[in-house]
């Protein structure tokens, strides 16, 4: 099957400063490393949203708000839209900045409704914490949203899927009441990380009861446990949805070196759940599948896994070690050793003494998931 990737330069202006972790220097190292590796992906350049596809999700006064802080004159109330914060600060030229990510989004969706691609590789995006007057966890517009609705607006029923460590709440919210929309989130429980939502309870209101499905995962996770998870809920839930497009945020934040969570997974799950993502769309939604990018803030662990998902679902090979050149070139600008292998150390394990616990509550809570959904569903 053939993928369609969307990329532009436009995406490293999304740049809240070198401190902050949501660095445009992770897409840069990916883009670098896709040449190295003399990946031809065929990219296409996709257009900034217009101010027409953010109201489709946002209101008009965030947008506007979001506008002058940008051109240089924020409001006196732009702490009220989660503006000018340390998660969100202002930079010169956010709001072009973030329209380059939602138009890139929203135009894989396009060419999925238009019949144009089947699946799509968005790289970038995935702002999945961006909510319908609120700006939050890094993100400034919800690219995944607009793209949904558009799917929506076509008459088509939406299975997203987030494997981002944090909660994926701005999608979640602004669809909670759609039938025709599924959210499933796998992410560290609320109770430990950001944004502090998430739990099992939160399935939807009103038509759309039974359409937001969460799986809280305990703090230091390992894989089997992760894996058994996904396999018990993911698919079942898919096959009882029946949707025509899935849209999934790929974030990387919950392998075991990065710095803004505590799971604990690895390259090879990563590579596994890319390939159990493919099937998914492949057996229920006709291969239609749109990916985007979304959070990972240890560099060398980030690019590796988006490496990975560029390199599965464009049907290239996966390379062992990769290029000295580039391997070179990032230890000299970032300061540090970069692991010389695509792929993490086939035995790397962890000493950790609730391990069996950590399994078992895990278990518990998607059979718990499940039994809350499953009424409803039939």
């Amino acid at each position: 099957m053939s993928t369609t990737v969307l990329s532009s330069p436009r995406y490293r202006d999304y740049d809240f400063g070198p401190e902050h972790p949501f660095s445009p220097v992770r897409l840069e190292m990916l883009m670098d490393l896709l040449e190295h590796l003399d990946v031809d992906l065929d990219m296409v350049e996709p257009p900034l949203a217009s101010t027409d596809d953010i109201l489709t999700v946002h209101a008009e006064k965030f947008v506007r708000q979001v506008e002058a802080a940008s051109g240089g004159t924020p409001g006196a109330a732009m702490s009220r839209y989660g503006l000018g914060t340390a998660d969100v600060p202002i930079f010169d030229g956010m709001d072009e900045a973030a329209r380059s990510l939602v138009g890139g989004t929203l135009h894989g969706a396009e060419r999925i409704e238009q019949g144009e691609a089947t699946r799509v590789l968005q790289l970038g995006g995935g702002l999945h914490h961006a909510q319908e007057k609120l700006a939050s966890g890094f993100c400034v517009y919800n690219d995944l949203s607009v793209a949904i609705q558009h799917l929506r607006d076509a008459g088509r029923r939406v299975a997203y899927l987030d494997i981002d460590v944090h909660h994926g709440d701005g999608v979640q919210a602004l669809h909670y009441d759609d039938p025709n929309v599924l959210t499933i989130s796998l992410h560290e429980s609320g109770r430990y990380l950001f944004p502090g939502t998430g739990t099992v309870h939160e399935i939807g209101k009103g038509a759309g009861e039974g359409t937001s499905l969460n799986v809280p995962l305990e703090p230091f996770t390992e894989a089997d446990s992760y894996l058994d998870v996904f396999e018990r809920v993911v698919p079942y839930a898919i096959e009882n949805f029946m949707p025509e497009v899935m849209v999934v945020q790929c974030g990387a934040d919950a392998h075991f070196s990065d710095p803004l969570a505590d799971l604990l997974l690895d390259t090879h799950v990563y590579e596994t759940l890319f390939d159990h993502i493919f099937d998914l769309a492949d057996d229920h939604c006709n291969g239609r599948l749109l990916l985007t990018l979304g959070g990972g803030y240890q560099m060398d662990a980030t690019v590796r896994i988006w490496t990975l998902l560029a390199l599965k679902a464009t049907g290239h090979p996966i390379p062992d070690a990769l290029p000295d050149a580039w391997l070179a070139n990032w230890k000299e600008r970032l300061g540090e050793d970069l692991t010389p292998t695509l792929h993490d150390a086939p035995d790397k394990t962890f000493d950790i003494p609730r391990k069996e616990t950590i399994y078992q509550q895990n278990q518990r809570v998607s059979k718990r998931v499940l039994e809350l959904l499953a009424p409803l569903w039939y």
